[in-house]
Order: C-alpha cells, then structure tokens, then sequence
C-alpha cells in the first residue's frame, strides 16, 4: 500500500513519547500518519512515519490546511502540556493549551465533516483514584482531579462530548494510567525534558548518571507503603489508540474508556525490577509524600476489552523496563542522545 492509498490520520502532537509510538502503529496498519507538532516538547527525529506538519493545535487555520492538504478524514489527540506540577504553578498555560487548543481542534473539524476522534485523556480526572490499595478503578468512578492538568482532561472529555451530541462527531477518550518503556526496536522512546517519570529516573541513577532515585513515601497503606500505578507498555497504548479509531460507532457517540493492565505496581517494586534488568541495585533514598499524591491508581480495563476488543499483550513489568534499558542506554535523539554524543540516526520516512 502506497501513500496515496493510504487513509490519512491527523496526530496532533505525534513527535512526542506516546504520539510516536502511535504514529508508527498507524503505518504499521496501513494508514498514513499526518504529524501536527509545534515541537515544543517533541522531537522532529521521532517523526518517522508518514507526514510532518509543523504548527500550533491553537491554530485552527493551520489545523484546517493540513486537514485539507492530506484529506483526513479522522484525528488522534495528543497535543497539550502534560506536567502536573507545572499545571499547579502555570494553571493559565494548561487551560489556554489543552483547552483552547481543543476548541480549535474540534472547530477544525466541524467546518471539514471530520467524523472520528480519538482523545488522549488521563487517568488523573479520577483525582485520589480507589478508596483503597487493592481497589480498581472503572470509567464510572467519581471525577475530582487533583490538578490543574486533570482539569484541563475532564474539561475537553466534556467539550469533545458536546460535540459529539451536537454535529455528529464520534469520539473515543482514552484515559491512561502511565504509560512506560520504549519500542522494541530502539528507533523510538521516552525522552522528556526534563524527565519525571519513575522508570527512566530509577534507570539513570542505576546507571549512574543522575543523582540516586527519590522513593516518595514509604508509608502509604497499600503492601510494602509505596504507591501502586497500573503501569501500560507504550506498544499496548498505541495499539488501544488504532483500535479507539477503528471501532464501529454512531454518529454523536462519545466513550470513554480505561487504558491499563488492571494490576497495580509498586514504587518499589519497579525499582527492584530495574535492578533486575541492571544486574546490580538501584540506589535510592527515600524523600517526603508529594502533595496529592494517591496510594493507588490502577485501572480496570474490562471496558477496552469489550467495546475495543483490546488488552495489554507487553505490558510485563520485567518488559516494560528492558524495552525502556535498551532505549536509555542508546537514545536516537534527546537529552540523552546528546549527552552520549550522539548516534547515527535514519532519516524520517516520507
């Protein structure tokens, strides 16, 4: 199948962790992938995979041309700022572009007869998560964000609704627990700037190239008084994206639905996973609770595996942190890229 024949998908924010890997599982399916970044966050390297527009999601003019120039007819949507600490301190940057950036979104998509949208959402409009540490959580749990950042989600998951029920629109919202390791083949990964998630962190103090690893509480009431996260390989979460764009739904229907493996990993037990793949110890230290911080956030997938007939096939502990190793120690852009200085990567495919 050639580019010509290939159905279009908008992915806005396709050059960042989570966009990537879903704009390589799209290629992969036999769609093309039209990646609309502002690369403020994301990478032009990782944009390997069919066609890169560069721009702003709060310009719904710029949105509309690429739209127009490569005939899409559905959307995936990652675009928006993702730092939750940051959203405390910048709530404005957080409303003004995961909001607003959604409303040009939707606005672009209104004018163009564009039917399907695929909404990257979160688990963190679910706020403090399970009443206790064995608890799942399902898409009918009680909203309260405890962020501004989940504000941000829970405010375009209803606006994406809306329009829905008002111009015909179908949608899916993913809402995702977090997402971890790296593709398989090392040509893609996770290099945030700067980085906050556990794997990466516990991987580069065992490597010895940060400081030791901070556990955060270690007296939270879940088993060994470390937090549980439903921890998702990045694969599987690309995967639920392809099949949130496939299934058959109405006009007008809007579904949200958990993205997770339904287990829940503790704190701890990463870190010893990562010295596993190590063959030594990760060094740590333990550091007081963060503020909102829940004792367990982990999902209860049974919606994806009925409504889109999906569920986690890589999503092992052991291979989430190999898969994210391999990518740590010869990252192909980055921070870490070039701190090693450097490898050869492949031109990005046209």
């Amino acid at each position: 199948m050639d580019r010509g024949t290939r159905p279009a998908v908008l992915v806005t924010g396709g050059a960042g962790y989570i966009g990537t890997h879903t704009a390589k599982a799209l290629y992969e399916q036999g769609f093309l992938p039209v990646v609309f970044d502002d690369l403020s966050s994301g990478f032009r390297e990782a944009a390997r995979w069919g066609a890169f527009v560069h721009g702003d999601i709060r310009d719904a003019r710029a949105l509309g041309e690429a739209i127009d120039a490569h005939g899409v007819k559905a959307v995936i949507h990652f675009a928006g700022l993702i730092e939750v600490g940051r959203s405390v301190a910048r709530p404005d940057l957080f409303w003004d572009i995961n909001v607003s950036g959604t409303v040009s979104l939707l606005a672009a998509l209104r004018e163009r007869d564009v039917d399907r949208l695929v909404f990257s959402s979160s688990a963190a409009v679910y706020g403090q998560g399970g009443r206790g540490p064995l608890e799942t959580i399902g898409e009918d749990a009680p909203k309260a964000p405890a962020s501004p950042y989940g504000d941000t989600k829970l405010a375009c998951e209803w606006m994406i609704a809306a329009a829905c029920r008002a111009y015909g629109l179908s949608a899916v919202a993913l809402r995702y627990f977090n997402a971890a390791g790296a593709d398989p083949s090392g040509e893609i990964g996770e290099a945030h700037e700067p980085e906050t998630h556990l794997i990466p962190l516990a991987i580069a103090a065992g490597l010895g190239r940060g400081k030791p690893l901070t556990v955060f509480g270690q007296d939270f009431d879940t088993p060994d008084g470390t937090c549980l996260r439903d921890y998702i390989h990045v694969s599987d979460l690309a995967a639920a994206h392809v099949a949130a764009l496939q299934v058959d739904l109405p006009a007008g229907a809007f579904e949200a639905v958990n993205v997770g493996t339904g287990q829940g990993r503790s704190v701890l037990q990463v870190v010893e996973a990562v010295g596993r793949a190590l063959g030594r110890p990760v060094p740590y230290a333990t550091g007081a609770r963060r503020a909102g911080d829940p004792p367990s956030l982990v999902a209860d997938p049974a919606r994806a595996v009925e409504l889109l007939n999906w569920s986690a096939k890589c999503s092992d502990l052991d291979r989430i942190v190999t898969d994210a190793l391999r990518w740590e120690q010869d990252p192909a852009y980055g921070a870490g890229h070039r701190a090693q200085g450097g490898r050869l990567s492949k031109a990005p495919t046209q």
